[in-house]
Formats: structure tokens, C-alpha cells, sequence
């Protein structure tokens, strides 16, 4: 029986040792899996399908090359065909039977588009010379985008790859297990010859007893025979199975991982009915800090075509007033800077189509005293970049209202939406009511007084010092209208609103008698132009102002969050 044991021992042993060393040699499987394509023609960009990205499990390499300059970049697929909109393109996909990329021309309209590159569109953009080779991992949802110039034809030679999972984790128990069941069947070799040699000492010689006569020899019928086979064949199996059942038949590195490609699971919408928010949180960063670097140059040097290329509407004119009225009268202090973060708050518009909007608040880490700012920026198309469009001052002591996560984003309202107290338009004609006539306005009662530092600085009380000022020289009168700026109103999680709305207060001085004259100094004459006029002068200063309007019914009152206020025009009377 030990000599049994030992056997037995050395072929599991065996089998063991040579299926563990087997894993990590014959049968070891690919370290990782590429896939290449090849593009021709003259178009300016190439697409590659987020689909195809994902035909492996594991991070995804891409890699480019061309005759040139390389520009990569990737986002949500709808707002990469978006960008593409009417532009001839190559579009690669994968073919999910073969396992191979496809390529197709799509011919378009356009055989010149804009340089992709830094477009506010993208999670990430990247450039290079020659050749390009990028890791990432990115769902079936986003895509990439590839190009030259937009002018010269796309980049030719695209090849993904992914690293495959041929780590053998039971080849090393394999070869040590039988290891050390080669040193049992040694153990029961050498107890065995022990045996064998203990056993075979001198013994006395038995005597020799009578012989029995023989038995006549059996032969078994072919009854008997069928029987013990079927016996024994089962027996043998038993063996075989007992012996191999100790072997790993399948490595946790097999089958998909050497052959087919594995899908990674995407989410679906459910109808098609949730949108989009307009742009992920670290969309947002990027946008702030880009538009941060361009006000700062431009406010600097006083740069109208730079400041164009990221403000616009209210936020423009009030910046397009203060580089002219600085060019005049260097004294005069630039526009409060836009810090380039950390971004406090992202509340995105959740849209799948353009203009887009995006409310934001930015906190200056530099400098404590300064108020944090609140930004609202517009996409007017894919291939525009953001835009801020109102640029506000927050108050000190302001509670924010809760808003939506950024992941989620909440819907932009119209200007006369009646889903609140009151529409942006109605807020902004009333609360420049309470500028001129504070508690006689009929909207008194609907705003907040307390925290509102802007109608202690330009209120009923102001006005009427500086009538006072001038009533024996000159006449002063006030009025206000709407801005040129759309108003803009993003629902918060009570139904309320975040309301920006643009408002021109106008201040008209005229001389009080025929042949005299008022004088003036500071802004208005270096917007003007004129420091003495017989005619009289109309001052309009631009208020960009900050809301939260709560839902129609609340007994809550309208909030002031913040403000800026700048002279915007100045012009001599007729």
C-alpha cells in the first residue's frame, strides 16, 4: 500500500508541476491587444467611436500618427458630432464580429474647420508632432476627435490597444503544491523500503505440510466477464477522476481574456426624456481659468479684441466702458479681476442643444476682502467657446439657495416664466422702482432691505443728497429701463429661481438757467469727453444684479445676492 501512496503521489505531483510551468509557457496568453486602422482622403477630422474603446475591458491606448502637427481630443459623443455639425470626417468604429476597426467616409458640406484644439467642448485636448500616444479610460459615451488644423486632412493612422490579464495566479500553488507532494510520495517511498527491508529478516524454516490436491481451474462464463468489466471500468474512472479533479482545469486569465473582446456595460437612457447637464464640473474649472487669463490680459492692457473673445452682453459693456474711461484718466481703477478658482459652485443648464448656460461661483484664495464672484456663461453654438455674460459681486453675508448637483444640472427658465413670485423682467423694472422711491415703490414689501448694500449706495438717499448738491446750478433727474442683456433665470431645488438681470439707471443734469453751464469730472468726462456742457449730460450706468426669486406663491421675499455696477455710457444732450 506505501509503494501505492508513493505512486500515486508522483503522478499528481507530476501533473502539477507540469500544468504551473505549462501557464506561464506554452500556455501563456497575450500581454495586451491591438487593433490599427487606416484613413485616406482629404478630411479635416476623424471620429473614433467611444464603442470602440471599450471592445476591451482595462485602460485604453491610443495612439496617432501623421505628417504633422496631431490635435486629440475627446468629450460626450453627441457634443463631438455636434462640433463636427456639416464637416467631412472619417468615422471609425469597431466591427464587433470580426474584432477589427472600420473606417468610413462621411462626406459633408465643410472640407475646412477651426482648430479643434482647447476647445471649452472637451474633457481634455491634447497636441503633439508626428506622433501621439495617449492612456485613458472613457465610457461608450465619449468619443474622440482627431485633426491637423482643420485645414490640412486628419492625421492617417490610428491604433488602439489594451493591456489583456495573463497573470498566471495558480501556477506558482501548482508548481509548490506538487512540490511538496513529491516529497510525500518520497516520504512514503522511503517508509515503504523501511518496511520492506524491516520484514525481510532470517526467520525459521516452516515445516513442510502434506499437498493438498488440486481444485479444478474456474472458467468464467462470458456472463461473469461482462460483469467484472462493467465493474472495473468505473473503478478506473473514479481514479482518473480523483486524480485530475485535483488539477485547475480553467485559470481565472482564460478565455476572454485571450480571445473575444468584452464589453464594458454603458448606461442607457431610460426613453430619452433626462438631458444632459451642458458641462461636467471639471469643464467648468477649465472655463474659469482660461477666462480668468484672458480678462487679466485684457484689463491689463486694455485689449477690446482679446476681452471679446470671452465676455460678451453685459458683462462686455461694462469692460468696454472702463478701458475707455481708463485710456482717458489713468487714475480710474480697473474692473474687479476674475479669480481662476477654486470654483465653489457649478450649477449647469441640462441641455443637449445650444445656447447653453452655466452658473458659477468663484472664491479669490488670494485675497480674503475680496467678495466672491458669481459668473454666468453662455455657449452660443458647439464650435463657440463660453462666454461670460454677467459677472457679479456677491454680497458678504449672502445665503446661497440649494441648487441641484452639477452631475444633474436643472432647466433654464424664459424670461416671463410665471412659475415664479415674479418674472426676471417684472424683478428688475420693480426693484429699479425701489432705487428711485425705496419704501413708497409698490414692490416694497416683495424684497429683502436687510443685507442690501446696493440701495444704500445708490437708493432714494443718495439720490436725493446729490439733488441737493446741485439744486442751485443744475436740475438732476433719474430714470431706469431695461439693460440690453437678456435676463437669466436657472431653477434652484425649491422651484425658485437664481435670476441675473441687466438694468440701466440714467441720471440727467441740465443746467438750471439759459447761458449756464454744468461741470463735470472723473468717469463721466472721461467717457464723455466733456467736462463742461450748457446743454446738460445723460450718465447711464449699467447694473448687473443677482437674484434669488422664490416660487409663485412663497410668502418668501426676493433676495439681492449681489451686484456690479459701472458707468456704461455718457453723452452730451441735444
Amino acid at each position: 500500500m506505501r509503494f501505492v501512496l508513493a505512486i500515486v503521489s508522483f503522478m499528481l505531483a507530476a501533473v502539477m508541476i507540469g500544468y504551473g510551468i505549462a501557464q506561464q509557457t506554452i500556455l501563456a496568453t497575450p500581454d495586451g491587444v491591438t487593433v490599427s486602422a487606416e484613413t485616406d482622403g482629404p478630411a479635416p477630422l476623424t471620429v473614433v467611436d467611444g464603442a470602440a474603446f471599450n471592445a476591451y475591458s482595462g485602460n485604453q491606448t491610443i495612439s496617432v500618427s501623421g505628417p504633422g502637427r496631431i490635435v486629440a481630443a475627446y468629450g460626450r459623443t453627441p457634443d463631438v458630432l455636434a462640433w463636427v455639425g456639416d464637416a467631412w470626417y472619417n468615422k471609425i468604429t469597431l466591427d464587433p464580429e470580426t474584432g477589427e476597426l472600420v473606417t468610413e467616409s462621411v462626406r459633408g458640406s465643410e472640407a475646412e474647420v477651426p482648430d479643434p484644439y482647447d476647445s471649452d467642448l472637451w474633457l481634455e485636448s491634447y497636441e503633439a508632432d508626428l506622433n501621439l500616444a495617449l492612456t485613458v479610460k472613457i465610457p461608450s459615451d465619449v468619443s474622440f476627435i482627431l485633426a491637423a488644423d482643420g485645414i490640412e486632412a486628419a492625421p492617417s493612422t490610428v491604433s488602439l490597444s489594451w493591456p489583456l490579464d495573463n497573470t498566471t495566479p495558480w501556477s506558482g500553488p501548482l508548481i509548490v503544491g506538487g512540490a511538496a507532494i513529491l516529497l510525500l510520495g518520497l516520504i512514503f517511498l522511503m517508509w515503504a523500503v523501511h518496511h520492506m527491508r524491516r520484514a525481510g529478516g532470517p526467520r525459521r524454516k516452516p515445516q513442510k505440510m502434506p499437498k493438498v490436491p488440486k481444485k479444478p481451474r474456474y472458467k468464467p462464463s462470458k456472463r461473469t466477464l461482462n460483469t467484472t468489466t462493467r465493474i472495473a471500468v468505473p473503478a478506473v474512472l473514479v481514479s482518473a477522476l480523483v486524480l485530475t479533479g485535483c488539477t485547475a482545469t480553467t485559470s481565472p486569465n482564460s478565455a476572454n481574456d485571450a480571445g473575444a473582446p468584452v464589453p464594458t456595460p454603458t448606461s442607457t437612457s431610460d426613453g430619452g426624456e433626462a438631458l444632459s447637464p451642458a458641462v461636467s464640473v471639471r469643464q467648468v474649472e477649465k472655463i474659469v481659468a482660461r477666462v480668468s487669463a484672458a480678462a487679466l490680459e485684457a484689463d491689463e492692457s486694455r485689449d477690446t479684441d482679446l476681452i471679446n473673445t470671452r465676455f460678451t452682453d453685459a458683462a462686455l459693456e461694462y469692460r468696454l466702458a472702463n478701458y475707455k474711461m481708463r485710456k482717458a484718466d489713468s487714475s480710474i481703477d480697473a474692473p474687479v479681476a476674475i479669480p481662476d478658482g477654486p470654483v465653489q459652485l457649478t450649477l449647469p443648464q441640462q441641455t443637449d442643444s445650444w445656447p447653453r448656460t452655466v452658473f458659477t461661483i468663484i472664491l479669490d484664495e488670494t485675497d480674503s476682502t475680496v467678495a466672491p464672484i458669481a459668473l454666468f456663461l453662455e455657449q452660443a453654438n458647439p464650435r463657440d467657446n463660453f462666454k461670460v455674460s454677467y459677472a457679479v459681486n456677491l454680497e458678504p453675508s449672502v445665503v446661497f439657495p440649494d441648487v441641484v448637483a452639477a452631475s444633474v444640472g436643472t432647466s433654464r427658465l424664459a424670461s416671463d416664466s410665471g412659475l415664479l413670485r415674479s418674472s426676471p423682467t417684472e424683478v428688475a423694472l420693480d426693484y429699479a422702482e425701489i432705487l428711485e422711491q425705496d419704501v413708497d415703490s409698490d414692490s416694497y414689501l416683495d424684497f429683502e432691505a436687510e443685507g442690501d448694500s446696493l440701495r444704500v449706495n445708490v437708493g432714494l438717499a443718495v439720490k436725493k443728497k446729490e439733488q441737493s448738491e446741485l439744486s442751485s446750478t443744475a436740475t438732476l433727474t433719474y430714470g431706469h429701463e431695461l439693460g440690453s442683456a437678456e435676463p437669466i433665470a436657472m431653477a434652484t431645488v425649491d422651484a425658485g429661481a437664481i435670476v441675473a438681470v441687466h438694468l440701466y439707471e440714467t441720471k440727467i443734469a441740465k443746467p438750471k438757467e439759459a447761458g449756464s453751464a454744468v461741470t463735470f469730472s472723473g468717469q463721466t468726462k472721461a467717457l464723455s469727453g466733456i467736462s463742461i456742457t450748457e446743454t446738460g449730460i445723460k450718465s447711464t450706468y449699467g447694473d448687473q444684479l443677482l437674484f434669488y426669486v422664490p416660487a409663485a406663491g412663497s410668502g418668501e421675499k426676493i433676495v439681492l445676492l449681489g451686484y456690479t455696477q459701472g458707468l456704461v455710457a455718457a453723452s452730451e444732450l441735444n
